[in-house]
Formats: structure tokens, C-alpha cells, sequence
């Protein structure tokens, strides 16, 4: 989904010679993006429609802070397009996206599953689970591959797998000292990608009535199940967990220092503020599994019941669980809410990094950043070629923008017709957009699965965004490969 988040406090490392080095980066790009407005023909920014993403990726990566290397992104787009206007047109911007119905959608999703998740976790329900699931799992192994199965499971939204299945089982792989990056590595992993092979998820119904919008011949459902087969991406990024849960594919990069660091028994990273969604195992008796598993299962049922709506069923989720507390009297009223408020502002964060995610893809869209690169590969577009280029160039503006969706409102009016006139294989060139999506949603640093992934897990997005870059870049390779072969057959 276009959804997106961060997390709490600054990694140890974003202090001394990477923050410094991030600054320098900062000025060197700030430079050459205003030296560059000389050579701006009018409104056509060209190559330097790339600038405000590249200071985004370069200060993230220097100094692990999400937020701010967003809003320096836009403030670096906005001195592009104009100097002398950028108080009122980032006012005027960053009005837009908190009038988007999008993002007042998300933040309340957000904000009331922190609302619920607070609530589990404070009744003692969590800590159920935890018990009764580590009755039957005896080993680390076995405790990501459940993860996974959940995943499989919980598919109707990537919100409700990323959110629900982190805040489930980290107590359960904490016990086996597995790090919170691990577990939001597989979380992350079965979000988009499990939830854009399943033709009654979020992601199939929005994509199917893109394609109705687009004058696809047939059925819009119809051609996104014909689909399915071709979301390479998706299959292999799914398939690389049991890899890694089993062991068969080796940790290595950043992933290898927090296992190492989990191993010495410190799952959580230094720095992570959990607490709201965190509770100590005072060894009091736990509340019965029901108080549980009856909220998740009405969440399930009712975010389909309402037609795939995860806020309805967030808030009917929400209710039965008060009746379980009021019931049972497991918490006083002013705990209960108080509770409740302290899980909604653990989600600020998050949400801070959504709304500067918006705003940053504001810009990029005055500039002009998608046209840019569709028409600099379009010569690239040949029959065979077509599905690899578009996997690509697609799946690089998703990670770039942290638009999943919405950027494909733009690109299928190009690329349909274009696969049409070539006599190319639609079902393909549809299943290589729609994998371009789940990777931008899977791997981008500030997209919402992988913020929300973080948060749930109890790490930050930085840290988790790092440590599963290697595995997503190989699904993404492997993905490349198939995607070419598959077009020139």
C-alpha cells in the first residue's frame, strides 16, 4: 500500500564522523543543485530531478535519521524549482498531504493499531501467546518459520501482516535471541510481497480497478489473476525467508552484526525506546489465549468483511477488546485509556516519517522526476527487453519515491499502451509493474511496510532497512534475470 513510517531515537553510530560526513555530503549536494538551476531549461529539471532523492538515500545512510533526511530531500527540491518561495511552497505542501485522504486514512489506521497492539500487550494478551506458541516451538529456527506462516496466513493488508505478526512473535524470538532486524526482515518479507499474490488482498483490489481504469481488454480482476504467475519478485522474495530462517542462506552485512549482537543476548538495539508497546514478564497468571486471539481474529474477519477496509475492522477490533478488559476487569478505566493513548503516540514517529515521505514525493513530482525516467529508458523498451526495463526502472522510482501506488497511476497509461502496440505479453509486463511495486515497498528506507515492520518489531527503520538490503537486492537480481529471459522467450 502507498502507506509509510520511522522509528524512535537516533542509531549510536548517527553521532561524531557520520553526522559529520552526512553534513558534508548535505553541502556538496546542496551546491550542486543550485549551481545546477543555471542549466534548468524552464521547468524541465532532467537529470537534476534526481538531486533531492540522492541527498535522501546518502544522509539516511550517514547518519541512520529518517525524518530529516526526508525533509532535506524537500527542502533541496524545493530551492531547486524556487529559492525565493520555498517557506510558502513547503507550507503549501506539507498542507496537501495532511489534507490527502490517503494520509488521514493511514494515520489513523496507524494510530489505532498502536491503540490496540498498547492494549494486548498491557492485559497480559501477548505474553499469552508467547507462552502458548513457545510450548510447541523449540528453537530459533522454528520460531522465524512460523513467523513466515503467519505471513502466509495474514494476507488481506500489509498493514495488518506488518503490524500484527511483529507485535505477536517478538517476544517469542527474543527467548531464542534472534535480533528485532531478523524478525522485521521476515515480517517485511511477507507484507507486500505475500499480499500482492492474493487476488482478494488490498493491494489486488486497488491494482485490478487500475487496470478496469486503464481500458484493459477483459476483466481487470481477470488479467491481474492472469497475472499472478509473472509477480517474480513477490515468489522469490517470499521463497528467500525459509532460506534464511533455516540458515541455508548465511547472514552477512549488518544483518551478521545483530545477530551477533542478538546472540550475546541484546535482541533489541541500542537506542530503541519500545516501551509503550513492550511489557516486563512479572510472572503474574496470564489472561486467558481468548483475550488474544479474539481481537486478531475480528480484525481479520472484519477488515474483509468491509471490503478489505483495515480501518473498520481496526475499530471493531478495538471495541471487543474493551469489552474484554471492561469484562473482565483486567484494567481500571483510566489505565484502559491511558493505555490506549500511549500506544497511539508510540506511532508518531512513524507517522512523522509518512507525512515527510508525502511531502517529499510532492516535490519530486513538481520536478518532474517520474517523466524523466520513463522517457530517458522508453528507447530501452524494445519487445524482449520490455519486462526487464520496466521491472527496473519502475522498481527503482518506487524505492526512490515511496510511492507504491500512486506511481502507477501515472506509469500505466504509458507502459499499457506501449506493451499493446508491441504485441508484448501483458499478463508479464503487468506482473513486472506490480513486482516493481512490492520491491519498492519492501526495500525502500522510509516506504510504510518497512517503517511499520520496524516499529512493530521493536528496531529502527535504518537499522532494518540495512540489514535486509543484501536479501532484497539478491530477490531483486534473481527477479531481473527471470524477467529478462522470460521476455526474450
Amino acid at each position: 500500500m502507498t502507506h509509510s513510517p520511522s522509528g524512535p531515537t537516533a542509531h549510536p553510530h548517527s553521532v561524531g564522523g557520520s553526522t559529520k560526513g552526512g553534513l558534508l555530503f548535505l553541502g556538496i549536494l546542496l551546491i550542486a543543485s543550485l549551481s545546477g538551476l543555471a542549466l534548468i531549461d524552464g521547468d524541465d529539471y532532467g537529470v537534476y530531478s534526481l538531486l533531492p532523492t540522492a541527498v535522501v538515500l546518502g544522509m539516511a545512510i550517514l547518519t541512520r535519521r529518517t525524518i530529516e533526511s526526508l525533509l532535506m530531500g524537500a527542502l533541496v527540491g524545493l530551492l531547486m524549482i524556487d529559492p525565493t518561495t520555498v517557506v510558502s511552497q513547503g507550507s503549501d505542501i506539507l498542507l496537501t498531504v495532511l489534507g490527502n485522504d490517503t494520509v488521514t486514512w493511514i494515520i489513523l489506521v496507524c494510530g489505532l493499531f498502536g491503540s490496540l497492539i498498547a492494549l494486548l500487550v498491557k492485559t497480559g494478551g501477548v505474553l499469552s501467546f508467547g507462552d502458548a506458541v513457545t510450548r510447541r516451538i523449540h528453537g530459533r529456527r522454528q520460531s522465524l518459520l512460523a513467523t513466515w506462516v503467519l505471513g502466509l496466513i495474514i494476507f488481506v493488508d500489509d498493514y495488518l501482516n506488518a503490524l500484527t505478526i511483529s507485535a505477536s512473535m517478538k517476544k517469542i524470538t527474543d527467548r531464542f535471541n534472534i535480533s528485532r532486524e531478523k524478525l522485521a526482515y521476515v515480517v517485511d518479507s511477507t507484507a507486500a510481497p505475500i499480499c500482492i499474490l492474493v487476488p482478494f488482498s488490498t493491494w489486488a483490489v486497488f491494482f485490478a480497478g487500475l487496470l478496469e481504469d486503464n481500458d484493459v481488454t477483459g476483466n481487470g480482476m481477470q488479467l491481474y489473476i492472469e497475472a499472478i504467475p509473472f509477480m517474480f519478485y513477490a515468489w522469490v522474495a517470499a521463497a528467500l525467508v525459509p532460506l534464511v530462517a533455516l540458515g541455508w542462506l548465511p547472514d552477512f552485512g549488518p544483518m551478521k552484526a545483530a545477530e551477533a549482537r542478538a546472540a550475546a543476548g541484546q535482541p533489541i538495539p541500542t537506542g530503541v525506546d519500545d516501551g509503550a508497546l513492550e511489557v516486563a514478564d512479572d510472572g503474574r497468571k496470564r489472561p486467558h489465549l481468548l483475550n488474544f486471539l479474539l481481537p486478531i481474529v475480528t480484525l481479520v474477519f472484519f477488515t474483509w468483511y468491509y471490503d478489505i477496509d483495515i480501518l473498520r475492522g481496526v475499530i471493531v477490533a478495538l471495541a471487543v477488546t474493551l469489552v474484554l478488559i471492561g469484562v473482565q476487569r483486567l484494567l481500571s478505566f483510566h489505565d484502559t485509556f491511558d493505555t490506549a493513548l500511549d500506544g497511539f503516540k508510540a506511532m508518531i514517529m512513524p507517522l512523522g516519517t509518512l507525512v515527510a515521505g508525502f511531502a517529499l514525493k510532492e516535490v519530486n513530482d513538481m520536478l518532474g522526476l517520474t517523466d524523466y525516467v520513463i522517457a530517458t529508458v522508453q528507447p530501452l523498451m524494445t519487445p524482449g527487453m520490455l519486462p526487464v526495463v520496466v521491472f527496473v526502472t519502475m522498481a527503482f522510482l518506487a524505492f526512490a519515491t515511496a510511492s507504491f501506488w500512486g506511481l502507477f497511476a501515472v506509469a500505466l497509461p504509458i507502459v499499457l499502451p506501449l506493451a499493446a502496440s508491441m504485441d508484448a505479453h501483458m499478463p508479464l509486463v503487468i506482473g513486472a509493474l506490480i513486482s516493481a511495486s512490492a520491491f519498492g515497498s519492501h526495500a525502500c528506507f522510509y516506504g510504510d511496510s518497512t517503517v511499520l515492520s520496524a516499529q512493530g518489531s521493536g528496531c529502527t527503520p535504518m537499522a532494518h532497512a540495512l540489514t535486509q538490503l543484501p536479501y532484497v537486492l539478491i530477490a531483486a537480481g534473481i527477479s531481473a534475470a527471470i524477467f529478462l529471459l522470460a521476455g526474450l522467450m
